[in-house]
This record gives structure tokens, C-alpha cells and sequence, in this order.
């Protein structure tokens, strides 16, 4: 038998979907019990529910208070850690689910995209000395005043490594829909490959960049404390891939993987002044308001003005409105345009560090394939581009070939 170990496992939407899939990974946690190891598992809402719960909000009211709509989505993992410890119960184990508020993560007053500030431990560790599977409600937590937050979209990986980190646990496993980290999305692109092993950086880069497997900041958190994660999937037994810090022959690899985001929206402000300090107050504005900005590019200055272009996430973009057309206005600038017919398409691989001519061979593919590149921007490991929306699979596509990324086998 194999040592004892404790494993915090978290399974996403799709693996508790309906009924029959509960009681599946109801299944597959009770195997791990019955070989003594001990575990705490983390659980999203079932399937859509959270887009659900969005969608009625938005019905209800078209701008609704960040507060209420923590209030409401947190619901939904508190109906799937309930179903899923009774699908244990009917197994014979013993399982007890918390909320985040019960298991005690803290967290700042920001509502919608919380940042944990401390997990109080002591209810798991107690209830596991019971010999009890614990099941905790991803993407949420409380404020020191009582207030439900939850973590933004994904919030539930990060609930799997923060209580990773906090109780020391041997393994982080992250369970999805498919058996790792693929080199692009396999819904997409058959062909894609799975990659054994990725490194904290590629994978932030992706997730920051559009890949769906797991949220941006949990890896930025497993990176600062070296939690290694395994992303598998839950409906079979294989190994997936492993995120960790280091990866032999890692720079022998020009690019790792091929993203796409289709949740970006590009807002222009015409007509700027063009003077110091203005493009400070459009910036300090939104980031005032939580409103992350992500590639800004600046036209050439002609008769002392310019237009100012900048991309946020598609959910803001009316918040975003608002408070660009009311710092344009005491700016004297002009008209300020949206356009949500945007994706963003990017490459990444630490390899970049030390290859030259990766751009050139992106911007080369595309413009063969008759793909206009409206905004750029780029880091030390990866290249990203704005398109028009329509081309975004093509571009994905003709991206994994050009950087020989195809499964051979596909």
C-alpha cells in the first residue's frame, strides 16, 4: 500500500454536472480514502450555474451591485459541496462540506475578484483527525466584516492551492474535462498535443492569455510557494499534465502552446490631448475603479492630439465605458468608441528567451493567411495579438502548425 498521504483535490463544473457524474467523483474520492489517504476536496457550482445565476442577475438588473452578486453566485458551490458529501454518504464514507465562510478564508472587501488574505484551518484539520472527507466550496470566502466575496471566474483552483499551501498537503490534483494541458484547445485544434510537463511561468502566461484550465492567479500562488499541481482529467484514470517550476530541456522549446481569448473588448479614445500626465488620469481612473487594462497602444501625435486604444475584459467593458467617456470629457477629448468584435490569439514558451525571429514568423503566418493584426503586445515568453473575432480559430490553427505543435499521432 501506498504511504498515506494528504491530497487536496478540486473538481470543476463539468465533472459535477448532473447526477451521474457526482456519484462518479463521489466514486473516485472514496478510492482514495479507502487507500488511507486523507483529502479535502474543493468543488465548483454544477455545470452552467454560475453563468445561470449571471444571466438571471443581468435579467433582473442590467447593472447589478457587486455585493448582491456574490451573494448570489456563491450559492452554487453551496448546493454542490451538499449533493456531492451526500453521494459519499450513500458510499459509506464519511464527509462533511463547509462553505468558505465555515472553513474561515478571509478575504479582502473587494467583491467579484477577492484576494485571500488568510485560511483559518483548524475546522478541516479537526474534522479530518474524524476521519472525514472534507468537501469546501470553491471560489468564495468572507470578509472580516462578514461579507460574502468570491474570487472571479476560476476562483476555485485558487481555493485548491491556497488550502494546498496552508495545510501542507502531498498533492494538488485539478480535475477538468480533458487529461491536462493541451498545446491549444483540443475543442479547437483534434490535433493538439498533450504536454507532460509545463512550468509555473508557461502556464500563468497561458491562463493569463486565455487558456481555461485554470485561473491566472492560483498559479501565481502555487509558483510563490512551489506547489506542484497535477491537471487530470476526471473522467478517466490517465496521467495529465504536471505545473511546476522547472522543466528539463525547457529552452529547447521554442513555443509551448497557442491561446485565444474571445472575452476581450477594445475602447478607443480619439482626439486626446497631447500633453503630460493626460494618459496618467484615464489609467488611474479605471484602475481607481478595478478595471484591469491589458494592451494600450498610442497613435502617432498629429496637431497635438492622438487616439488612445486599450483592451479590458469583455464583463467590464460597460463599467469601463462609463468611466473612460466621463475622464474623456474632462480631458476635452473626443468621441470615445467600443468594439467587442475582438480576440486576442497568442503564443508562449519560456524558449523565446533565447531564440530570435519568433515574432517575424507569428506576424509572417498570419498575414499569409490574410489575418490583420490590429493591436501587439509581448513579454519575454510570449507574443499576443488583437483580430477581428471571426478569424480566431484559423489564426489558432495556423499558429499550432506553423510552430510544429501537431500531435503526430493526430
Amino acid at each position: 500500500m501506498s504511504p498515506k498521504k494528504l491530497i487536496v483535490q478540486k473538481f470543476g463544473g463539468s465533472s459535477v454536472a448532473d447526477v451521474r457524474r457526482i456519484q462518479n467523483v463521489a466514486k473516485r474520492i472514496v478510492s482514495y480514502r479507502k487507500k488511507g489517504h486523507n483529502l479535502v476536496v474543493v468543488v465548483s457550482a454544477l455545470g452552467d450555474t454560475t453563468d445561470e445565476l449571471i444571466d438571471l442577475a443581468h435579467k433582473i438588473n442590467s447593472d447589478p451591485s457587486e455585493r448582491e452578486m456574490d451573494m448570489l453566485l456563491s450559492t452554487g458551490e453551496q448546493i454542490s459541496v451538499a449533493l456531492l458529501a451526500m453521494a459519499i454518504h450513500k458510499l459509506g464514507s464519511e464527509a462533511i462540506s463547509f462553505t468558505g465562510l465555515q472553513v474561515g478564508i478571509i478575504t479582502d472587501t473587494s467583491h467579484t475578484r477577492a484576494r485571500i488574505i488568510k485560511i483559518n484551518t483548524d475546522k478541516i484539520k479537526e474534522a479530518l483527525r474524524q476521519g472525514k472527507i472534507v468537501i469546501v466550496a470553491g471560489f468564495q470566502g468572507v470578509t472580516l466584516n462578514q461579507d460574502i466575496t468570491t474570487l472571479g471566474r476560476g476562483g476555485s483552483d485558487l481555493t485548491a492551492v491556497a488550502l494546498a499551501k496552508e495545510l501542507k498537503a502531498d498533492e494538488c490534483e485539478i480535475y477538468t474535462d480533458v487529461e491536462g494541458i493541451y498545446t491549444t484547445d483540443p475543442h479547437i485544434e483534434p490535433k493538439a498535443r498533450k504536454i507532460e510537463q509545463i512550468t509555473y511561468d508557461e502556464m500563468l502566461e497561458m491562463a493569463s492569455l486565455g487558456a481555461q484550465v485554470m485561473q491566472a492567479r492560483s498559479i501565481e500562488v502555487a509558483k510563490k510557494f512551489d506547489v506542484p499541481i497535477h491537471v487530470r482529467s476526471s473522467f478517466s484514470n490517465n496521467r495529465g499534465t504536471m505545473i511546476i517550476r522547472e522543466v528539463k530541456k525547457m529552452e529547447d522549446v521554442l513555443v509551448t502552446g497557442v491561446t485565444l481569448n474571445r472575452k476581450e473588448a477594445k475602447i478607443t479614445i480619439c482626439d486626446v490631448p497631447d500633453r503630460p500626465g493626460v494618459a496618467a488620469r484615464i489609467f488611474k481612473e479605471l484602475a481607481a475603479n478595478g478595471i484591469s487594462v491589458d494592451m494600450i497602444v498610442q497613435n502617432v501625435s498629429h496637431l497635438r492630439q492622438t487616439d488612445i486604444s486599450f483592451t479590458v475584459n469583455k464583463a467590464d467593458i460597460a463599467k469601463a465605458l462609463k468611466l473612460t467617456r466621463k475622464v474623456a470629457k474632462n480631458i476635452c477629448a473626443g468621441e470615445v468608441l467600443r468594439d467587442e468584435d475582438i480576440a486576442r490569439v497568442s503564443i508562449v514558451g519560456v524558449g523565446m528567451r533565447s531564440h530570435h525571429g519568433v515574432a517575424a514568423t507569428m506576424f509572417g503566418a498570419l498575414a499569409e493567411n490574410k489575418i490583420n493584426i490590429e493591436m501587439i503586445s509581448t513579454s519575454d515568453i510570449s507574443i499576443s495579438c488583437i483580430i477581428k473575432k471571426k478569424f480566431i480559430e484559423k489564426a489558432v490553427k495556423v499558429l499550432h502548425k506553423k510552430f510544429r505543435l501537431v500531435n503526430k499521432r493526430g
